[in-house]
C-alpha cells in the first residue's frame, strides 16, 4: 500500500522543536521532492538528496562557505530526521518491521549529517527503546553522557529503560541484559534526574517508589514529602506518601497525610484509600464515612461500592449493607460473591427463606462456590432441614476431595470446615457415629485439621454422655500431638470433670512457662475450678490471667468468666456488671448475650431486657440449641407460652440429650394444663440427668424435676381414678 507523505506529523518529539530555530532560508529544504511538492516514489524519498541550491535572489557572498556547509548539513539532518519520524509513526501504528528498519536508517543518515546532535542521538535511542533494543539505546545514551553528564534527556531515557527491565525481571520475563542490578541503576538515574530537575513531581514520585522497593523508607519519605511541598494536593503524591506510612504500620501518619488535604480537594481515590486505612485500623465508622464520600464522588464505581458494603456489614449495619450489595447485584447479576453476602445479611436479619434463595442462586451461577455451599448448608440447618443441610455440605466435601488423599493447606482448611459442619448436623440428628466418622477424616488430614477433629470428637462423646471415651480420645490426641498445648489443656479439663482433678491440674500447671502463652492455661485452670466449685482458686487463676489479657477478645473472655464465677456464687449484681463490661467491649458476643439473658430470665429479673439479649444471641447463632432454650424460657417467664413452646421444641429438635430442655418443656406443658405430656418430659429429663456430667447440673434441678414428676403422678392418678381411665391430653 502506497503511503502518502503530503503532511509532516505533529512534532511529538523534541527533535522538531529543536530544529525550528534554523535560519528561515533553510526552510526551503523542506520543499524537497516528496515532502511539500508532488508525491515522490519510494526511491526518491529515501535517496540522499543533493545539497539545495542557493536562492536566486540571494547573493552567493552573503553566506560564508564554512557556515553554508554547516547549514547544508543541518538541512540534510533535518530532512532525514523528518522522514525517520514518519517511518517511526507508521512502524508502530501499522506494526511494520520494514518501516521500523527505514526509520532507523533515516536517523543514521541524519546523524551522518550532524553526528554531534544530542537531539538526534536521543531520538534514535528512543526508537531503539520502543523497538525493544534496549542495549543499543543504552549504548547511545551512555556515549552522550560521556560528553555531557547533565544531558537530562539521556538520563530520563536510561531511567525508563531500567524501569522496564526491572519490571520484566520482577515479572519473570526474560531479559537480554546480562546484568540484574536494574534497581540500583534506575535509582542512580532518577537521583541524577531529580538533582537536575528538582521541581519535577513525577520524577520524585518514581524515585520515592524505587526507594520503597529498595526498602529504604526514609529516603522514600524524603522524596514524597518534597513532592508534596511542590504540589500539596496532588493525588499521586498524597497516595504514595500515605501508602508508605501504611505499609510501615504508621496508620495514624497515613491518615494525617490524606486528611491534610481539604475535603473539597480530595479525590475519590484519596477517600477510598482513607477508608482502607481506617479498615486496617479497625475503625469501621470512620472507614464507612470515607467510603461514603468516595461513593458520592464516583457513584458508579463498583469497587468503592463493594468496599462500602463490606465496611457496613462488618459494622453490623445490615440494612445499609444490603442496599449496597443490591446495587452491586443489579450492576452484575451473575456475581455469585455478592449473592453470598446478600444471603448472609438476610440470614442475620432472620429472613431465612429469602437468604436460602440467594444462596441457591449463587450456587446456580457458580456450583463450585464454597461460600455459597456453606451458606446453603447453614440455612438448611437453621430451618431444621437437616438432611438437605447434610447434602449441601457433602457436595462441597466431594468437591474438595482427592482420591490420592493429598491436599494443600488451603484444601485441608476448607475440607475441615465442611466436615466440622456436617458432623454438627449429624449430632443434631443424634447420629453420633456418623459425626465421629467425619471428625476422624479431619484427624487423618493432620495438622490443625487434626487438632480440631480431636476436639470435635471429644465434644461428640460428651454429647453422647460417653465421658470415659472422651478422656480416652483426649489421651490419644495428646499422644499423637505431644507438643500441642491446646490438646493437653483439653485433656486436663476432661480429667478434672471425671474425678481425676489432681492429674488434670498437674497437667495444666505443667504448661506454665512465664510467657504470654500462659493466658490460655490460666483460663483453663479457672474453668476447671469453677466447674469443681473451687471459687477462691478460680478467682486467683483469673487474677493471673488478667495480667496477660492484652487483646480485646481475651479481655472479653476474662470478663465472661468473672461473670460466670460471680453467678455461680449467687452474686448477681457483680455478675451483671462483669457481663455488661464484656458487652461494652464486644456487643455481638453471643455467648455473653445468652448467659446474661438467661441468668436474668431464670430469676425473673428485667425480663424485657433479658429477652433482648437472648434474641440477639439467637440471631447471631440461630441453630444453637442452648440459645433457643434460653429464648423459650424467657418467653415462659413472660407468660408467652406459645412462643415458649415453639422455641423449646426447636431446641429439643437439635439436642435430645440435654435434661434442662426436657425440664423446661415439661414446665410449659404443666403451665398450659397438659400434665401427662409434662410428666413424660420430666421423666426424660431425669433420665438424662442420670447420665449427665455432674459439673453440668445446676444445684437443685434434679430435686425440682423429681418433685414435679411426683406431683404430676399424683394428679394423674386422681384423674384416672375419677374417670376410670387415663385422660387424653391435647397436643403432640
Amino acid at each position: 500500500m502506497m503511503r502518502k507523505r503530503l503532511h509532516l506529523p505533529s512534532p511529538k518529539y523534541t527533535l522538531a522543536a529543536a530544529y525550528l530555530l534554523l535560519p528561515v532560508a533553510l526552510a526551503c529544504a523542506q520543499n524537497a521532492p516528496g515532502i511539500m511538492g508532488a508525491p515522490a516514489t519510494p526511491a526518491q524519498v529515501h535517496q540522499t538528496p543533493p545539497s539545495p541550491a542557493p536562492a536566486a535572489s540571494a547573493p552567493a557572498a552573503a553566506v560564508p562557505a564554512e557556515t553554508a556547509a554547516q547549514e547544508a548539513d543541518r538541512a540534510k539532518a533535518y530532512y532525514h530526521a523528518a522522514l525517520a519520524a514518519i517511518d517511526e509513526e507508521d512502524a508502530f501504528s501499522e506494526g511494520s518491521q520494514g518501516d521500523l528498519n527505514r526509520a532507523i536508517e533515516e536517523y543514521k543518515y541524519a546523524l551522518d549529517a550532524d553526528p554531534s546532535s544530542a537531539v538526534l542521538n536521543n531520538e534514535l535511542a528512543g526508537l531503539y527503546f520502543r523497538a525493544g533494543r534496549a542495549q543499543d539505546a543504552i549504548a547511545i545514551e551512555q556515549s552522550l553522557l560521556k560528553t555531557d553528564p547533565n544531558d537530562i534527556h539521556a538520563h530520563k531515557l536510561l531511567g525508563r529503560i531500567y524501569l522496564r527491565q526491572l519490571g520484566e525481571q520482577q515479572s519473570g520475563a526474560p531479559s537480554t541484559s546480562p546484568s540484574s542490578n536494574y534497581l540500583d541503576k534506575a535509582i542512580a538515574e532518577f537521583e541524577k534526574i531529580v538533582a537536575l530537575q528538582p521541581n519535577d513531581v513525577e520524577d520524585r514520585l518514581v524515585l520515592g517508589q524505587l526507594y520503597t522497593v529498595m526498602h529504604q523508607p526514609q529516603k522514600a519519605e524524603e522524596q514524597f514529602e518534597s513532592a508534596q511541598a511542590i504540589q500539596p494536593d496532588s493525588e499521586d503524591v498524597v497516595l504514595n506518601l500515605a501508602r508508605l506510612y501504611a505499609e510501615s504500620g504508621d496508620f495514624d501518619h497515613a491518615v494525617k497525610v490524606i486528611e491534610s488535604v481539604p475535603p473539597g480537594n480530595r479525590t475519590p481515590k484519596m477517600e477510598f484509600t482513607l477508608g482502607a486505612i481506617y479498615d486496617q485500623m479497625k475503625q469501621p465508622e470512620q472507614a464507612i464515612s470515607a467510603y461514603q464520600s468516595a461513593s458520592n464522588m464516583a457513584p458508579g464505581n463498583l469497587r468503592i461500592t463493594d468496599a462500602l458494603a463490606q465496611a457496613l456489614l462488618k459494622n453490623g449495619q445490615l440494612g445499609e449493607a444490603l442496599k449496597q450489595y443490591q446495587r452491586l447485584a443489579d450492576a452484575d447479576p451473575d456475581n455469585s460473591e455478592v449473592l453470598v453476602h446478600i444471603a448472609e445479611i438476610l440470614r442475620r436479619q432472620g429472613k431465612y427463606e429469602d437468604a436460602l434463595a440467594a444462596a441457591k442462586k449463587a450456587l446456580t451461577i457458580d456450583p463450585a462456590s464454597l461460600e455459597a455451599g456453606y451458606n446453603e448448608g447453614l440455612l438448611y440447618d437453621v430451618l431444621g432441614q437437616f438432611d438437605k443441610a447434610i447434602q449441601s455440605y457433602q457436595s462441597m466435601i466431594d468437591l474438595l476431595s482427592h482420591a490420592n488423599g493429598a491436599y494443600t493447606s488451603d484444601e485441608k482448611h476448607n475440607r475441615s470446615i465442611f466436615l466440622d459442619r456436617q458432623g454438627s448436623v449429624y449430632i443434631e440428628e443424634n447420629q453420633i457415629g456418623k459425626a465421629i466418622a467425619d471428625y476422624q477424616r479431619m484427624i487423618d488430614m493432620g495438622g490443625s485439621s487434626a487438632v480440631q477433629g480431636y476436639q470435635d470428637e471429644v465434644d461428640a462423646y460428651r454429647t453422647a454422655t460417653e465421658f470415659a471415651k472422651a478422656v480416652e480420645v483426649s489421651r490419644q490426641a495428646v499422644a499423637a500431638n505431644p507438643k500441642n498445648r491446646d490438646l493437653k489443656l483439653m485433656l486436663a479439663g476432661e480429667l478434672a470433670d471425671q474425678g481425676q482433678s489432681a492429674e488434670g491440674f498437674a497437667l495444666a500447671k505443667g504448661l506454665l512457662n512465664n510467657t504470654p502463652a500462659d493466658l490460655n492455661v490460666w483460663f483453663t485452670i479457672a474453668q476447671m475450678d469453677i466447674r469443681l466449685k473451687r471459687w477462691k482458686d478460680a478467682g486467683q487463676a483469673l487474677d493471673k490471667a488478667q495480667a496477660l489479657a492484652s487483646k480485646k477478645q481475651d479481655r472479653v473472655y476474662l470478663l465472661f468468666l468473672r461473670g460466670e464465677l460471680a453467678d455461680q456464687q449467687k452474686h448477681i449484681g457483680p455478675a451483671v456488671q462483669f457481663f455488661h463490661q464484656a458487652l461494652a467491649l464486644d456487643p455481638s458476643n453471643a455467648m455473653t448475650l445468652n448467659y446474661l439473658g438467661y441468668m436474668l430470665a431464670n430469676r425473673g429479673m428485667k425480663l424485657p431486657e433479658a429477652l433482648g439479649y437472648i434474641r440477639k444471641a439467637v440471631r447471631l447463632e440461630p441453630a444453637n440449641a442452648a440459645y433457643l432454650d434460653s429464648l423459650g424460657w424467657a418467653y415462659f417467664k413472660m407468660g408467652q407460652y406459645d412462643l415458649a413452646e415453639d422455641n423449646e421444641r426447636q431446641a429439643l429438635a437439635r439436642d435430645q440429650t440435654d435434661p434442662t430442655l426436657h425440664m423446661h418443656l415439661g414446665d410449659i406443658y404443666e403451665k398450659t394444663g397438659r400434665i401427662r405430656l409434662a410428666a413424660a418430659q420430666w421423666k426424660l429429663s431425669l433420665a438424662e440427668f442420670a447420665k449427665a456430667d455432674p459439673a453440668d447440673i445446676e444445684p437443685g434441678d434434679v430435686a425440682k424435676v423429681q418433685k414435679s414428676l411426683e406431683n404430676a403422678r399424683v394428679k394423674l392418678a386422681k384423674e384416672d381414678s375419677a374417670i376410670g381411665q387415663p385422660k387424653p391430653q391435647d397436643g403432640p
